[in-house]
Order: structure tokens, then C-alpha cells, then sequence
């Protein structure tokens, strides 16, 4: 604000001017950016590299649809699995037992400094340690058995990768979770005589789910795009049905792009997914939730169909509804 009076002199607070603070250069920023898209818009148009009639030609084709399913299932079953087992990693090293703590420890150790494509690699290739496997006594007689190349294939081994490898990452997230509940609130909950299921459902896990809940996206999603790496075990997924295909067309580009973007929608859904699902257990840290996006654009619309009829623009909350 800047004084309209003479110098020294008291200035009332009617007369007192309201001057906009400028800022040139995000202006500046802000041009730079917009150009910069849209000559990146811009090629993607004009440049025939893109080839878009390629595109559109298989990206729905029947055989690319078929590998983006083999790569749902194999997220989901690999999502699955290895939350279970990383829950009960957790658990283990989280008691008191000092021989469950050493092997979850052991365990999560092992197969976090393991590269996955190994792993991947090793399950594939299990038949070459163990011929059979057999169901039986420990140490004795076995009732059962399988010959491991009829029970493990192709599939069964990526699944089988996929999701140890998922549980050593969500063991420790779901640890980290559950410890960074303030001791307090059980010591108060004990206190209070409430049994040690009824804390850990309502008091611990509500808590510990705003924690959990960014990181498990975040690995659900590498998981997603890391399912790709399956490919060098020829498993018809998304990104090895797109390699079979431009290997015999030659459409590099298009094709990749293929993969892109379907990778990205399906992203996009699992990111919209844990919008809504932390929003579920973020009701508890405010008094009340943030309008969700699709509100917002609700309000925003309201708003202007308001103003159009009116003349003037709503001022408060009950204005723009």
C-alpha cells in the first residue's frame, strides 16, 4: 500500500492505495513454456515420423488388447500376492520373536539388492535345479509329486517374480506405516481397556494407511510398467507384443507409441484410484475434505452460468451453488 497524502503526515485508512505487486518474469517463464509445448505440439503434428495412421491402425488391434490384459493380470496378481507376503513381513519383523525378525530382515535384504530381471530369470529357469516337486515329511517320504516344467510356466514364473519381489517393497512400507502411529494414542487406547484388535483396526491402520497409501501407489505403478521386463521371458505381454509387431512391420516410432500410451491411461486410472482412496482416509485429518476436481469444475460451472444470469459475480460458497 502507498500513502496518498504529503510526506510525515497521518494518512486515513480510506485514502490509502492498493498497488498490485508485479511480477514480470513469471510472465516472462510462463511465454517461454508456452512456447516450448507448443513446438513440441506442433511436431507431433506435422512430423511424419509420428506416422498417427500406424497408431491408430494397432492401437486397438485384437493381439495389442490381449497383451494389455496379460499385463493387467500379471500387475494385479503380482500387486496381490505380494502385499499379502508383505504384510506378513511386516508382522515378522515387527514382533518380538528374534528368529522372525532375522528372516523377514533376511528376506526383504535379499530380494531388495536382487535385480528383478534376475529374479525373473531364475524362476524361469527353476527346472534346471529342481526336476520335481514333491509334497510329503520333511526329511522323508514324499505322497506327491510334480514335475516342475507341468507346474511352473511361463506365466506362473513371472508371476511367482513379480510378486516376491513386490513384497520386500511393501514390507518395509507397510512397516514404516504401522511406526509412524504416535505411540501415545495406544498407550491411551490400553489405557482404556480396548482390546488389541480393535486398536490395531480403528486407531493404527486408519492412521497408517495416509502413509502407506503414496508409496503402495508408487510401487503398484512400477510394478504396472515394470511388468515390461517380462518380455525377455517371452510372455506375450503389452510391450512384447508391440516388439513382435514392429520387428515385422518396421514401424518403430508408431508402435512404440502404442505402448506409451497405453501405459499412461492405465496409469492415469491407477493414479485417479488413489486420489480417492487417500481422500477415503484423510477424512479423519481435517474437519472437512477438499472438493474433489470434478467438484471444483462443478462449482466453476455453476459459478459462471451464475454470472451470465445474474450480472454479477457470487462472493460466497452459498452464491456459487
Amino acid at each position: 500500500m502507498a500513502p496518498s497524502g504529503p510526506p510525515g503526515a497521518a494518512v486515513e485508512p480510506e485514502h490509502l492505495v492498493v498497488v498490485r505487486s508485479r511480477h514480470p518474469w513469471r510472465w516472462v517463464a510462463a511465454v517461454a513454456v508456452a512456447i516450448v509445448v507448443a513446438q513440441f505440439i506442433h511436431g507431433l503434428v506435422t512430423n511424419p515420423g509420428w506416422d498417427w495412421g500406424t497408431f491408430a491402425q494397432y492401437f486397438t488391434a485384437a493381439s495389442v488388447l490381449k497383451a494389455l490384459w496379460m499385463t493387467v493380470q500379471l500387475t494385479v496378481y503380482g500387486t496381490v500376492l505380494g502385499f499379502a507376503l508383505g504384510i506378513g513381513l511386516a508382522a515378522a519383523r515387527l514382533s518380538k520373536n528374534p528368529v522372525l525378525q532375522v528372516v523377514s530382515w533376511t528376506y526383504i535384504w535379499a530380494f531388495r539388492s536382487i535385480p528383478l530381471i534376475v529374479q525373473l530369470l531364475f524362476w524361469f529357469n527353476i527346472a534346471y535345479l529342481y526336476k520335481t516337486l514333491s509334497i510329503g515329511v520333511p526329511f522323508g517320504p514324499a505322497f506327491v509329486e510334480f514335475d516342475v516344467n507341468d507346474v511352473i510356466s511361463g506365466m506362473m514364473a513371472a508371476v511367482i517374480g513379480l510378486a516376491l519381489h513386490q513384497a520386500a517393497y511393501s514390507a518395509e512400507i507397510i512397516r514404516a506405516g504401522i511406526i509412524s502411529v504416535d505411540a501415545g494414542q495406544l498407550e491411551a487406547a490400553a489405557a482404556l481397556g480396548i482390546p488389541k484388535r480393535r486398536q490395531f483396526f480403528k486407531i493404527v491402520m486408519p492412521q497408517a494407511m495416509r502413509a502407506i497409501l503414496p508409496n503402495a501407489a508408487n510401487e503398484v505403478i512400477s510394478l504396472f510398467k515394470g511388468t515390461s521386463i517380462v518380455s525377455t521371458m517371452a510372455i506375450a505381454e503389452l510391450f512384447y507384443q508391440v516388439q513382435v509387431i514392429y520387428g515385422r512391420s518396421g514401424r518403430v516410432v508408431p508402435l512404440l507409441m502404442v505402448a506409451t500410451v497405453w501405459y499412461i491411461v492405465l496409469t492415469t486410472l491407477l493414479s485417479i484410484g488413489q486420489y480417492y482412496i487417500e481422500r477415503h482416509y484423510a477424512r479423519g485429518s481435517a474437519r472437512s475434505l477438499p472438493l474433489t476436481p470434478w467438484q471444483k469444475a462443478r462449482t466453476r460451472i455453476r459459478t459462471f452460468l451464475d454470472t451470465a444470469t445474474t450480472g454479477r459475480t457470487p462472493t460466497r460458497a452459498g452464491d456459487a451453488r
